[in-house]
């Protein structure tokens, strides 16, 4: 079994960072240098940041921005948001980036997933789905910052996007975003049963028990948590050594 990454989640709009719940009501919570600098103090397994803004506002990305704070960061980056090319792909590899996050393009135009993995590498390149249940009881995929949703069932989607051999997949419940309450661990079975690619479980996490409730049950290859390390004197190094504990095997 490989062992289990901690992936403090970042969300950024300039220089801010922001937390939310159900993606609204964004509130800023800390200066984006200063956390980046936090958390390579916290041996945390990765950093996975996401301009919120960039695929609503349909802005560009700020190239400088993440190279600036690609160099305070000494462990593994991800940075998602307002990626619609393969040169945006190059250009945030070249400023610092080791991996990118695609969401509302990858739902846009899928073949983007197909040339990205075929020019970079499927281990370069995640796929970010943001669901949202309906009023009927079902899930739906959601772009532009879960602003819009597509009316397209979250489970035809991922039978759909794993022929494009992503190489991790961060799945995330706007149901449980923000609230603390634990992570969407029905939905999670149902998507491994779906994929064969890794997937990353985000949204709802809100103790250490939540992400060993979701390990018990659901084989996931990295767990995302975010309020709980803004909002808590919980830490990724603090969530390591408690599912060690437990017996899950994990990076100390």
């Amino acid at each position: 079994m490989k062992k289990i990454r901690i992936l403090p989640t970042v969300l950024f709009n300039d220089f801010s960072i922001v937390k939310g719940e159900n993606f609204e009501s964004w509130r800023i919570v800390g200066n984006l240098v200063q956390i980046v600098k936090i958390y390579s103090l916290r041996e945390v397994d990765e950093l996975i940041f996401f301009d919120i803004s960039a695929s609503k506002k349909n802005k560009k990305i700020d190239f400088r921005l993440v190279d600036e704070f690609a160099d305070h960061c000494f462990m593994p980056l991800t940075v998602g948001g307002g990626i619609s090319s393969i040169e945006d792909i190059e250009k945030l590899l070249k400023v610092g980036a080791d991996r990118v996050a695609i969401n509302t393009q990858a739902f846009l135009n899928p073949d983007l997933i197909k040339s990205s993995v075929s020019k970079f590498g499927s281990q370069c390149i995640i796929v970010g789905i943001d669901y949202k249940k309906n009023d009927k009881g079902k899930n739906e995929v959601y772009i532009k910052s879960g602003s819009i949703s597509t009316k397209v069932d979250l489970f035809d989607y991922l039978e759909k996007i794993k022929l494009f051999n992503p190489g991790e997949i961060i799945l995330t419940s706007i149901n449980h975003d923000g609230t603390m309450k634990g992570y969407d661990i029905e939905t999670f079975i149902k998507a491994k049963e779906i994929l064969n690619i890794p997937i990353i479980a985000s949204g709802g996490c809100g103790n250490y028990q939540h992400m060993a409730d979701l390990l018990e049950k659901c084989s996931i290859s990295a767990l995302s948590a975010a309020s709980m390390y803004h909002f808590t004197e919980q830490t990724p190094l603090g969530a390591k050594k408690f599912l060690k504990k437990k017996g899950f095997k994990v990076r100390l």
